[in-house]
């Protein structure tokens, strides 16, 4: 009988997550017992066998980022660059549709003024737009459909859109000089920079506020009527005004959003019981990471952990034992595999598995001896185990392989898992390690018949482990 949760999990709902959240928890996290069964308390997260929270992620920056909040609109370095990034990849489309539009806009404005302003006024006017509005229309054409957007176009929205909002407004204040209100093109200006270019609120703020300014600077300079400068002054302040409220409201939706979808995606990853990552989220790492070895001709290693005995345990000490068991086991082997490239996984049941890239043999000979040294850190007693050693221990397979073309992981999932067996056939609580069999290996023949290597005693114990 195995305990616990099966490894891949429906992913929450966002209602939940909320709900969650708001309580000071992880998601997934529920209440646990203050002792157990075996007379074992959970242990304090800053233990070396410290238990997490149920179906918690670890260490999760985008439930940390909702939890404490963002009334600034700004996330925690690293992820603001990663939603800058995205925010900058989904907006692209609708980018290239408002640039284009906006030139729509510029050639009707320019033909309507025309019809009511005289030829020198229109002379002045095309040639601002010619030498103003022309270039920024241009590059910022050039830049959303080059493989630079991501890098420029922040810099060239930036000061593009400020300068060429002051051009519409140089316009419209010299039509006003001559008896024509054109204040309704400052204000598409100021739509469009808090709607239309994929701005951040304090960008589009910033470049709004500085066309608000630039109108009355034009008015003064030109010496419109105070009358002119009021309605006109009044009716910049209440856009500015209405669309910074809608923009902030915007982005503060967008970017919670942006955390919930990720923090989903994150929770359908993770096993419901120990909160590591689960047997989907394996498969696609081992495969992935298969294809990235290959390439860079980078070793690999993977090690198969299982609990012995551990239906005597579960039988002995009951479910919540068992899932607690679980969960300490888990978050010890979690910190074996801290590098960018590594992943830790409950393979099923009570076996775990972990990835190590460019790992050769003795980086996962240590790795091993860190892993059973971790478990017997823990000191949990197991009164029901067969073996003289009443304490929970585990069982190791390891392979270590050098990826090559033709080959497929499967393969090398078997590699472990055949000596994961072989660690079990010889007593328990040992560790095997093969990577010269890996050249005998008949991919979806366990067992095959390949010489099987003696069993390497990885941590220094009162009584040896001898084969059996």
């Amino acid at each position: 009988m195995k305990s616990g949760a099966d490894s891949s999990r429906t992913p929450a709902t966002v209602a939940s997550i909320r709900n969650e959240l708001s309580s000071g928890l992880s998601p997934g996290q529920r209440t646990r017992e203050p002792r157990l069964s075996n007379g074992m308390r959970p242990a304090d997260e800053n233990s070396p066998g410290a238990s997490r929270p149920a179906g918690a992620l670890p260490q999760s920056p985008h439930a940390l980022q909702l939890q404490r909040g963002f009334p600034r609109l700004r996330f925690a370095p690293p992820l603001e660059a990663e939603f800058r990034a995205v925010h900058l990849a989904e907006t692209l489309p609708q980018v290239r549709r408002n640039l284009w539009l906006a030139i729509a806009f510029v050639i009707a404005f320019s033909g309507l003024t025309h019809l009511v302003l005289d030829e020198p006024v229109n002379r002045l006017l095309d040639l601002i737009r010619l030498v103003l509005f022309t270039p920024i229309l241009l590059i910022g054409l050039i830049v959303v459909y080059s493989r630079l957007y991501h890098r420029l176009y922040p810099l060239v929205c930036q000061v593009g859109a400020p300068t060429f909002g002051i051009g519409v407004t140089l316009l419209a204040v010299i039509a006003a000089s001559h008896g024509v209100s054109l204040i309704s093109t400052v204000v598409l200006v100021s739509i469009y920079i808090f709607f239309m270019l994929g701005m951040t609120f304090y960008a589009a703020l910033g470049s709004s506020l500085l066309v608000f300014a630039s109108y009355f600077i034009g008015a003064a300079a030109l010496g419109l009527p105070a009358s002119v400068q009021v309605i006109d002054g009044g009716v910049l302040l209440f856009t500015n005004i209405i669309g910074a409220m809608v923009c902030y409201t915007l982005e503060r939706a967008t970017r919670t959003n942006y955390l919930e979808e990720r923090l989903l995606i994150e929770t359908a990853s993770r096993d419901g019981l120990t909160g590591i990552h689960n047997r989907r989220l394996f498969d696609e790492h081992v495969d992935r990471i298969w294809s990235q070895a290959t390439r860079d001709r980078a070793s690999l290693g993977l090690l198969l952990i299982d609990i012995d005995h551990f239906k005597a345990y579960n039988d002995y000490y009951g479910h919540q034992a068992g899932d607690e068991c679980l969960r300490q086991v888990a978050w010890c082997l979690s910190r074996c595999s801290r590098r960018p490239l590594d992943i830790t996984a409950r393979y099923g049941g009570e076996e775990f598995a972990i990835v190590l890239y460019e790992a050769d043999r003795s980086h996962v000979e240590d790795a091993a001896r860190r892993m059973q040294a971790e478990i017997e850190s823990l000191a949990i007693a197991h009164a029901a185990s067969p073996a003289s050693i009443k304490r929970l221990t585990v069982s190791i397979g390891a392979a270590c392989i050098m990826p090559k073309a033709g080959r497929t992981h499967y393969g090398f999932i078997q590699l472990a898992d055949e000596a994961l067996y072989d660690a079990k056939e010889r007593g328990r609580n040992c560790v095997v390690i093969m990577d010269k069999e890996y050249e005998q290996l008949s991919t979806g023949s366990f067992r095959g018949g390949a010489q099987l290597p003696p069993p390497l005693d990885v941590v220094s114990r009162a009584k040896k482990v001898t084969g059996g």
